[in-house]
């Protein structure tokens, strides 16, 4: 027998009183691609809207292998034991032809996600670009209002368009290999120009000096590339813990530092005003093609794109052309049938 399905009002209940099933299923909800689930979605986060905004917001990225989810399960852990309440959102890389999702993070985070104080969540990228799930944004919000004071974002770390998590968090922690030299021409300059503060991994045993080199020198790329800009470069090694402690200080220093100036609150305007856009655009689409008439047409012009029959530049002007034609209202109109 399936349980029932809980009211708007008792999934926000749940997920105010930190009851992690709630939040896990609010989650689920606001990823849905379903309308009514969209709908129910949309509710939800206005309940919960008072009770967010509180956390501490932080993106870690970096190459694969470079040790994202080692760093945060032993950075988390230490939070959790001193009393905070953490939540990782941990971006798994999607297949671009089947839409699977590997989803290993909670496994290679098993201590951290075993914890009373912690939430680790890995969602599907989707394809997002920079690693980031479609509905990551609405996800912190649920953590924040299940009272969790510090949020990770978790990104796949591929290479794709990383302002996408800039554009969520309040510091964008970039996570860079030991090493030197050759190394560092692998590092895209976009990244580096996001970043608010970098950390060098796996800096024990015989890879410190190594380590240390590359933090240096990581250190003049970045002085050069950003000016007056202070960006620091610190060495950490998750295995050892040397380093973490001193990371997380700069961290909630650097955010300390941007509320008492105002920056915090101008950074988040700008994200949400950036986060609107992308929302009303969503909306716009999904009306659009949600009328049946306006998806045929479409399909209809989408495989006359295929054949070469049309540009796709003038084949989505007749689309919407077919809708409301510059200068005249939809009002009383139908689309074109499919030619």
């Amino acid at each position: 027998m399936t349980s029932r399905k809980p009211s708007l009002t008792e999934l926000s209940d749940g997920v105010r009183s930190g009851d992690r099933r709630a939040l896990a299923r609010a989650i689920t909800l606001v990823e849905s691609r379903r309308d009514d689930d969209r709908r129910d979605a949309e509710a939800l986060l206005d309940l919960l809207q008072p009770a967010t905004g509180k956390a501490l917001r932080v993106g870690v990225s970096g190459v694969p292998g470079v040790g994202k989810s080692t760093f945060l399960e032993a950075l988390g852990t230490r939070l959790c034991d001193r009393g905070e309440r953490v939540a990782i959102l941990a971006i798994d890389p999607s297949s671009a032809i089947s839409g699977g999702s590997i989803l290993g993070d909670k496994t290679r985070m098993e201590r951290l996600a075993r914890h009373e104080r912690a939430f680790v969540r890995p969602s599907p990228g989707g394809g997002a670009l920079g690693g980031v799930a479609a509905h990551t944004r609405e996800a912190i919000l649920l953590c924040e209002a299940a009272g969790h004071g510090v949020v990770f974002v978790e990104t796949i770390g591929v290479g794709q368009n990383e302002h996408a998590v800039a554009e969520l968090v309040d510091h964008f922690l970039l996570l860079v290999l030991a090493g030197a030299g050759d190394d560092l021409q692998g590092i895209k300059r976009g990244i580096l120009e996001l970043a608010d503060g970098v950390a060098v991994t796996k800096a024990d045993g015989d890879n410190v000096a190594r380590a240390t080199a590359a933090a240096r020198e990581l250190e003049g790329a970045l002085h050069i590339l950003r000016g007056d800009a202070v960006v620091p470069v610190r060495t950490c090694s998750a295995r050892s813990g040397a380093g973490i402690d001193e990371i997380w200080q700069g961290v909630v220093a650097a955010v300390d530092a941007a509320r008492t100036s105002g920056a915090l609150a101008a950074r988040r305007a700008r994200q949400d005003a950036t986060w609107f856009e992308r929302a009303l655009d969503e909306a716009i689409r999904a009306r659009f093609l949600g009328d049946p008439r306006i998806r045929s047409r479409v399909e209809a012009l989408r495989l006359a794109v295929s054949e070469g029959r049309i540009s796709p530049t003038l084949a989505a002007r007749r689309a919407v052309d077919d809708v409301a034609p510059a200068g005249e209202p939809r009002s009383g109109r139908h689309p074109h049938p499919p030619e």
